[in-house]
């Protein structure tokens, strides 16, 4: 959900007329397929938390588990995205949605039935290589097959229906959850199973084969380079909260490896003939400002979105279903609101509505954080994230707007595309960073002698003290995540203000264009 649909696409500008490959009567089951896809990809990002608590306790799993359960698909996905994107380029992006939407599936039906945490993880990273084909994929066979003067309107169904599908399902997976036994979050993989058929079922069948318009290389190097980067650090962060007897190198060992590997990664993207990142991108203060800005925000957003039905569920002892409720108003928002946002930001500028919408955020966060120990879900909780809500609405547009404002028409596919992976990755470090800041908050204020793990529920009955001391110390460690949250984003408030551009209603935008 975390990105706008112009975020989502990483392959390139969207083609001429003349190079539309689908016929009129075929681009109806383009549009269904997409819609199908995409929507799996940002359900099972949001249900995957909620389901969390239930599937520790199916599987036995550990923090750390939860942790990478999610995180081993957000690395593959962060990482590979940008390549997936070119991929439709090289072999034809029916081709190649059809092969990630195929991946997802069959990993989906794996993921249902694995046997432990471990081989969760796996299956989860093999879908996040699926993901990363089909995400893109999804925006650019509509891009491919529609005309120009079609596509808006194509597209905007497309994030209408997706936008409506994540809003509704988490709702309903919650149903399932909290009126079913533990093992039927195993359900909420399985269901991709038919919908993935339905979708390669049309595409194969009504949808023609498209031709590449050139001929381009991957850059494989570059994939390793990116991935093994982002898994020693992201690792590396999660070990901190491992005692030291689990330890096989020391945190900052891992995070510089990584490191290593990122600098390599730089280095290697400066002189690769097909780079997946275009370093010249970042010489522009704007470009640069908009992508750290991403990254920080999307970083405490990811956190928060992770983390907070998780203690929901396992400490105040609500249902699935009800934790979903809680992110509605987010859902609600940025359908209703984020056309009207992004008018705003064309017509004065980027800068306004991307230094507010953060700095709602942020003080939605702090809220959460100072609130936790009320545990008052309805009261409190909700009109708190309402807040969050209408701020990612107001900035998600403009985002991408400040995006394409900062690059060359002829870069912007790939300016998106970074802006895009930039945003999954803050999505895994967060993960990993402040799930160790978490457990380590946990066990410091959790009692002696108490056996409980933040973010599971308790795995032996515990006297009435020892419950109560278990959820305060869950608020506690959920609090440490709030507060950092809303510091990061209060950060990108500013780092908005000093590095987006800004015009008069009236005056011309940056590159002559008149503003709308």
């Amino acid at each position: 959900m975390a990105t706008s649909a112009t975020t989502i696409a990483g392959d390139g500008a969207a083609p001429s007329e003349g190079r539309v490959f689908c016929p009129p009567a075929s681009r109806k089951f383009v549009l269904l397929s997409a819609i199908l896809a995409s929507s799996m990809g940002f359900i099972d990002g949001s249900v995957v938390s909620l389901a969390m608590p239930a599937i520790r306790a199916d599987l036995g799993g550990t923090l750390v588990d939860a942790q990478w359960i999610s995180n081993s698909y957000m690395l593959f996905l962060s990482a590979l995205v940008l390549l997936g994107g070119a991929a439709g380029d090289v072999f034809g992006v029916r081709n190649i949605f059809v092969t990630g939407i195929a991946l997802f599936m069959v990993t989906s039906l794996f993921c249902a039935v694995a046997p432990d945490s471990e081989t969760l993880i796996y299956m989860r990273a093999a879908q996040g290589v699926g993901a990363a084909l089909m995400v893109p994929g999804s925006l650019a066979i509509i891009a491919k097959s529609y005309p120009a003067s079609e596509r808006g309107a194509a597209i905007g169904t497309w994030a209408a229906f997706s936008s409506l599908t994540t809003a509704a399902g988490p709702f309903l997976g919650g149903l399932l959850l909290s009126f079913g036994e533990d093992w039927m979050w195993r359900l909420i993989f399985a269901i991709n199973v038919p919908i993935g058929f339905l979708a390669i079922g049309m595409l194969l069948l009504r949808v023609p084969r498209d031709r590449p318009a050139d001929r381009r290389t991957l850059d494989i190097p570059g994939a390793v380079l990116a991935t093994g980067g982002l898994w020693l650090m992201a690792w590396g962060l999660t070990a901190f909260g491992l005692p030291e007897t689990a330890r096989s190198l020391p945190p900052v060992a891992w995070i510089g490896a990584g490191v290593a590997l990122f600098v390599a990664f730089v280095a290697w993207e400066g002189r690769a003939a097909a780079p997946m990142v275009k370093l010249e991108l970042f010489r522009s203060k704007a470009f640069s400002g908009a992508n750290i800005y991403t990254l920080i925000l999307f970083f405490g957003f990811s956190a928060v979105l992770f983390f907070l039905p998780m203690t929901l569920v396992s400490a105040w002892g609500a249902k699935e279903w009800q934790a979903s409720l809680m992110f509605l108003p987010l859902s609600l928002f940025i359908a209703g609101l984020s056309s009207r946002s992004g008018r705003l930001a064309d017509r004065i500028g980027p800068r306004l509505p991307l230094t507010v919408g953060a700095l709602l955020v942020g003080l939605s966060f702090a809220g959460l954080a100072a609130t936790m120990p009320l545990r008052e879900m309805w009261l409190v909780t909700l009109p708190v994230l309402t807040v969050m809500g209408l701020g990612m609405s107001i900035l998600v547009s403009p985002l991408s707007s400040a995006v394409m404002l900062a690059t060359p028409d002829e870069d912007t596919g790939l300016a998106s595309g970074i802006n895009n992976a930039v945003a999954r990755a803050a999505g895994l470090m967060a993960v990993a960073a402040l799930g160790a800041v978490a457990g380590l908050v946990f066990a410091a204020a959790l009692p002696a002698g108490v056996d409980a793990a933040f973010g599971a529920l308790p795995e032996t009955q515990l006297s009435a003290a020892q419950e109560a001391a278990r959820v305060a110390a869950s608020d506690r460690a959920f609090q440490a995540v709030a507060a950092i949250s809303a510091v990061l984003c209060l950060a990108g408030s500013a780092i908005a203000w000093f590095t987006q551009p800004h015009w008069r209603r009236g005056e011309q935008a940056p590159g002559g264009t008149e503003p709308a």
